[in-house]
């Protein structure tokens, strides 16, 4: 059954408004402006604190990331594939990942537009100086952010790009299963390490 609009690779219109609708769409070069350099003034500010310790540092660092792969889970499963019974909590759904669904390879439509990650990046790194010792906050945070990043990259690479590394083909294929055969399975995008934790990977559906 086929279950999206069109494989177009051009924008269709999401909303009426001519301010709104230019911030839905974003090129795939923006988040690499937007967050290479800040994850570069993490990263200096993590080697900076006193008394360094590349024990802590590294540590501080692969916790970030971790903890990047099971927000992306998180979000793509328990909040993007959330679909509300309310007429005004659909549309909401469709704007944030239903017309994704739909419009599968809309290439201004595969990372997350900056008016959504500049406000939930702040978020997180305010929970997170909340909730880690100070001197793990930069190189977590510069972890969590080049998760994210890697997250968009490889989004909009598996849309639009092959393969010939055998890794990144399979994570294309996982979420190109996603889009087109299982959607209620296969959420990690960048890493399949929570479906297999959970259960939500293809081999379990079969």
């Amino acid at each position: 059954m086929k279950n999206f609009v069109s494989d177009s690779k051009e924008s269709s219109r999401m909303f009426k408004s001519d301010l709104l609708e230019p911030l839905s769409k974003v090129h795939f070069s923006v988040p690499l402006i937007i967050y290479v350099p800040v994850i570069g003034f993490f990263l200096w500010k993590g080697i900076s604190v006193e008394k360094f310790s590349w024990i802590v540092f590294i540590a501080s660092f692969g916790c970030g990331l971790l903890f990047w792969t099971a927000t992306e889970y998180v979000l793509h499963r328990f909040v993007f594939h959330f679909v509300p019974k309310s007429s005004w909590g659909q549309r909401l759904h469709f704007i944030f990942h239903g017309v994704h669904h739909d419009f599968p390879n809309d290439r201004l439509r595969l990372v997350m537009p900056p008016s959504v990650s500049i406000p939930l990046a702040l978020g997180f790194y305010y929970v997170f100086q909340l909730a880690l010792p100070a001197v793990w906050v930069p190189s977590f945070f510069a972890a969590f952010l080049t998760g994210y990043l890697t997250y968009d990259m490889s989004h909009y690479a598996f849309h639009h790009l092959t393969f010939q590394n055998s890794l990144l083909k399979k994570l294309k294929q996982h979420h190109m299963r996603h889009h087109y055969h299982e959607p209620d399975k296969g959420y990690g995008v960048s890493s399949v390490l929570w479906d297999k934790i959970l259960q939500s990977d293809f081999k379990k559906s079969q």
